[in-house]
């Protein structure tokens, strides 16, 4: 009897300690398994060093997969440290950016050009004896309050609305950051010129906007900015308003045949709608082309820039301006259908006459573009570019190198071109500018040439 009361027992404690392990077994599964229990630490999201100009606030993004607890934030100027930030998260706060400013307090030496930010976080998980995950991250700051220099050397006097003017100017700090010029809306890119800390850049003031202005605009690592005013005397221009008909035999020939030849046109019936369809939607998804072509800028200093006036066509006759603001009607002027712009200057000689390069480049475009036809491009340097539209023959491919009075194409009449003609465009970074300009050999020496040189005698001190 003694003997089974023995068994019995060690039965029951079997039985109870096999209990208390899947207890155990359970307790730790839900623990390593319980979302409250997670083990992922919170992340600071910066890089390992940065600038500081002391001004700013430095910002300090933190996230956390489940919720941020607590955060503190310790300067240290190398000899004292100073707590700058610390504080705690509301419930489920899974991102938080710190602003830390640079303290008041003369704990610190202001002297100082480099420092140290410790910043410490929490997360609210229970992990880690419901202490949380915890993140510590140093990063080193090197201080920076020292602005750019930026100094205009020499620029085109004036700049015509429509028109081109070119800069050279000089820039200097040893953390510089961003450079370009902000002009139109649109930031200008700039190119190193001649030697370390100068640059160059054409600039371009649309046709269809009456105000300019060029501000060249330096940061540096530290955000220290320097806004510096390129002194331009601006001058206005009217452009020609046109009322042209639209005639039932221009739509079902020119209007039909562009729409037919790409799907998303060629099932539109309705004469007003395709012709709207053609001229508007159509004509933009090609100067888009045109302008994502043009708005390269390269990187790489030059050292020489050379440019002669454009001929592009021999014994050429104007036959379209640039600029003109078109209105097309359909049966009567108090029935406008469409408006759209013409951004290039048209020019006709005789049938297929030669168009020649009236300057090197390379030929980043060689094929057809909807409303302009079979049309070549030709990268000119400085952001400076040509294009050819309604050409009934291409004798250039993509890449190409071209020299100055090479045959490139023919003229023609495709794309919507009801006459055999030339389309001439200029553009400077992706904005078309006045051809007539560039045909003019006393303003390419008043607004290029000069400013060149002037520039080069202060560069190169001679």
């Amino acid at each position: 009897m003694k003997r089974r009361s023995n068994y019995k027992k060690k039965s029951s404690t079997k039985i109870v300690g096999g209990l208390f392990l899947l207890v155990c077994l359970a307790g730790a599964g839900y623990i390593y398994t319980a979302p409250e229990f997670e083990r992922t630490p919170p992340v600071v999201h910066s890089t390992q060093s940065m600038f500081w100009n002391r001004k700013d606030p430095l910002k300090i993004k933190l996230t956390d997969n489940v919720g941020l607890k607590n955060f503190e934030v310790i300067l240290n100027d190398g000899q004292k440290s100073l707590i700058v930030g610390q504080g705690t998260f509301g419930t489920g706060t899974k991102e938080q950016t710190l602003l830390v400013k640079y303290p008041q307090s003369k704990t610190l030496n202001p002297k100082a050009k480099e420092l140290t930010l410790k910043v410490t976080v929490n997360d609210s998980s229970l992990w880690n004896f419901f202490q949380g995950n915890k993140t510590e991250k140093i990063i080193k700051i090197k201080v920076d309050y020292k602005r750019p220099n930026v100094n205009v050397l020499s620029n085109s006097y004036s700049i015509t609305q429509g028109g081109s003017a070119l800069v050279v100017f000089q820039a200097e700090d040893e953390n510089l950051d961003e450079l370009y010029i902000q002009a139109a809306g649109k930031k200008f890119k700039v190119q190193p010129y001649k030697k370390e800390g100068y640059y160059i850049a054409l600039l371009a003031w649309p046709f269809n906007q009456r105000n300019f202005n060029a501000k060249i605009v330096a940061t540096d690592k530290a955000a220290n900015k320097r806004v510096t005013e390129v002194p331009l005397y601006l001058k206005n221009h009217q452009y020609r308003v046109s009322w042209i008909k639209a005639s039932d035999k221009f739509i079902d020939g020119k209007i039909s045949d562009l729409a037919s030849s790409d799907p998303q046109y060629a099932s539109i019936d309705d004469r007003i709608e395709k012709f709207k369809a053609i001229n508007e939607t159509m004509r933009l998804k090609n100067e888009e082309k045109i302008h994502a072509l043009a708005s390269k800028a390269p990187d790489k200093m030059i050292k020489n820039w050379k440019i002669r006036k454009f001929y592009p066509l021999q014994n050429g006759k104007k036959v379209a301006n640039f600029g003109d603001e078109r209105h097309y009607y359909y049966q009567s002027k108090d029935n406008e259908i469409s408006q759209s712009y013409h951004v290039g200057y048209d020019l006709a000689s005789t049938k297929m006459a030669a168009i020649k390069a009236s300057n090197p480049g390379t030929v980043v475009y060689a094929g057809e573009n909807g409303i302009y036809g079979n049309m070549p491009m030709i990268d000119h340097g400085l952001g400076l570019y040509t294009l050819y539209g309604h050409c009934s023959q291409l004798l250039v491919k993509e890449g190409d190198k071209v020299k100055a009075g090479q045959t490139i194409a023919r003229t023609g009449t495709s794309g919507l071109a009801l006459g055999d003609h030339l389309h001439f465009g200029i553009l400077v970074q992706g904005i078309e500018v006045r051809p007539i300009e560039w045909f003019d050999g006393g303003w390419i020496r008043k607004n290029i040439d000069d400013v060149l040189k002037t520039a080069d005698k202060i560069i190169l001190g001679r």
